[in-house]
């Protein structure tokens, strides 16, 4: 990789972590700073009364499978697959940015404060619950695996990742536990943390490295698709759930406007909530594999100048007698 591609690529991952950063900002300050946030993301909490039945034991299953135990040997197991491919820089920069977004995850639920508009006062005792746990788990294990897998397994690792990882997001949704904000702002810091990885593992790059085989275009196209119809559909369903809270219910009072809505108002709201965090993962997970061919390159071992690797000398032909 010449000088001036990994100039740019350095540019490139610190401009997306540091949007990934402004994107959790933005989320914070709308959907906890401010009133009509708060109705917003608590519509879509609510929701998850109607036909929470009908996925209960799938909710368990996904939230029962996220423990300090897995938690340790998704590590682990990220470390031997990166470390059996003789990359020990990678297995620790993945294991960086497993742990790294965790501890970020859990040193902001305490530092991040929720203000009490009146809003939610049933949840208001509990305080602040951003960001999810559970869905940054998902989401940074899914990642570290894409970086470390070979390249021709990144693309059905990357979309399945991103699928795990808003399962995982919306199941919190579904058992009570997370606002979609919640979710959506996990996703972010793995994304950040994701930049940070991939910055480190260039900066510690030496001498001359070939890119692994470009990005898997189907994977992109999928995840880049499901990601703008996510974010689409979220934008709608907070607009209509808006306009209803604000609406016909201004006069009402905050406690009570979200239990005044219709049945179909709150479906909108728990869906657009969903259709949020899967976009959210997706577009997250996009921007890893747009650049994790030339983050962890193929080995180079053709012959160049001095320092840098060169292919071994063919063995000289056996003469035989006769």
């Amino acid at each position: 990789m010449g000088g001036r591609v990994r100039g740019w690529l350095v540019a490139w991952l610190l401009i997306a972590a540091a949007a990934h950063v402004a994107a959790f900002e933005a989320v914070r300050r709308v959907f906890l700073g401010t009133v009509r946030g708060q109705l917003v993301d608590t519509a879509a909490l609510d929701a998850n009364a109607i036909g929470r039945r009908h996925i209960e034991g799938l909710v368990d299953t996904v939230l029962g499978a996220v423990t300090v135990l897995s938690v340790a040997a998704a590590i682990v197991a990220i470390g031997f697959i990166a470390l059996a491919r003789g990359r020990v820089a990678l297995a620790g920069a993945a294991t960086l940015l497993v742990v790294g977004a965790n501890l970020t995850t859990q040193l902001l639920k305490h530092l991040v404060v929720r203000p009490d508009f009146g809003v939610d006062l049933e949840r208001a005792v509990a305080g602040n619950s951003l960001p999810s746990g559970h869905t940054t788990v998902a989401a940074s294990v899914a990642v570290a695996l894409v970086l470390v897998l070979p390249s021709q397994l990144r693309g059905l690792a990357a979309v399945l990742g991103a699928g795990y990882a808003a399962v995982a997001g919306a199941a919190t949704l579904a058992a009570d536990w997370h606002r979609p904000s919640d979710s959506v702002t996990a996703l972010l810091i793995v994304g950040a943390w994701a930049g940070v990885a991939g910055l480190l593992l260039v900066l510690g790059q030496r001498g001359r490295v070939t890119p692994a085989s470009s990005p898997n275009r189907l994977a992109l196209l999928m995840l880049g698709l499901v990601g703008l119809v996510g974010l689409a559909v979220a934008a709608v369903a907070m607009v209509l759930t808006d306009r209803a809270l604000t609406g016909g219910l201004a006069g009402t009072d905050l406690a009570t406007r979200v239990d005044l809505l219709s049945r179909g108002r709150l479906l909108v709201a728990y869906a657009g909530g969903a259709a949020g965090i899967a976009g959210v993962a997706s577009l997250v997970m996009v921007s890893v594999l747009l650049t994790v061919h030339r983050v962890v390159p193929a080995r180079d071992h053709r012959p160049g100048p001095a320092g840098w690797p060169a292919r071994p000398a063919a063995a000289a032909p056996v003469s035989r007698p006769g």
